[in-house]
């Protein structure tokens, strides 16, 4: 158990030097998965503020589970429409100590696919 936490600690820690470096500026959109749920949300670091969030909690998801990579790519959608309606286009990919494959992929994806520029 205690060798898992060291390995995630560790790959959070690499993504979020990454992420410091590439970042100037640029909102960061942070994503979170649990076993159930999704979650994504654009944050101005600067001002210490949320602009923009979707998960699979959102009413839009009532009855669906939230385990699949087509819900996963939904809130990409979601968050990035409602980033933009916010005017952030330009966004930095917070992956956090997750890795980027499947649902985070999908969402990343499909972020981009609606407009957001990372």
């Amino acid at each position: 158990m205690g060798k898992f936490l060291l390995q995630s600690q560790r790959r959070k820690n690499r993504s979020r030097t990454q992420l410091r470096l590439k970042s100037r500026g640029r909102k960061r959109l942070s994503v979170h998965r649990t076993g159930q749920h999704i979650y994504a949300q654009v944050i101005d670091d600067e001002r210490g503020v949320t602009l923009a969030s979707a998960s699979t909690l959102d009413q839009e998801f009532k009855g669906k589970k939230g385990l699949s990579i087509a819900n996963a790519s939904d809130v990409g959608k979601r968050v990035a429409k409602r980033a933009k309606e916010a005017g952030v286009t330009q966004v930095v990919f917070d992956r956090g100590q997750f890795l980027y494959h499947g649902r985070m992929k999908a969402l990343a994806e499909a972020a981009r696919e609606a407009g957001l520029d990372f």
